[in-house]
């Protein structure tokens, strides 16, 4: 059982790549990945169809959720490689520039999916894997 999911906007293209990429690598800090579409998903945050794409989410066995930035900052946490520049993008006036480049990005994805070709992957099973 993982310690919890890394769930991504599987319509996004950019997403769909990018979180599937590392999953061998978020697999070995105990974690699991899986779409916010995924039917599991949708019944256990009950979001609306409005709030499902938004942000990427890291969800702990225990219900608790980190969203955006904060997911990528514990996550880099969690990678021996990538720890210093984790522990780094944590702290303060950094956590908040690292949130700045996150609501950026995240604001335009789908451009960046568009222009790379970067396609999302829709047709999703309603299980866990």
């Amino acid at each position: 059982m993982p310690k919890g999911y890394v769930l991504y906007d599987g319509a996004c293209g950019f997403c769909s790549w990018w979180i599937p990429f590392w999953k061998k690598t978020i697999n070995k800090t105990g974690y699991d990945i899986a779409p916010l579409q995924a039917g599991w998903v949708r019944d256990k945050l009950k979001i609306s169809d409005e709030m499902l794409n938004k942000d990427i989410v890291l969800l702990f066995n225990d219900g608790r959720k980190l969203i955006g930035a904060d997911a990528y900052i514990f996550g880099m946490k969690k990678v021996w490689w990538s720890s210093p520049i984790g522990y780094l993008l944590g702290l303060p006036g950094l956590r908040q520039l690292t949130w700045l480049f996150y609501k950026i990005f995240n604001r335009n994805r789908f451009f960046v999916s568009k222009v790379c070709g970067l396609k999302s992957h829709l047709a999703l099973p309603s299980t866990r894997s």
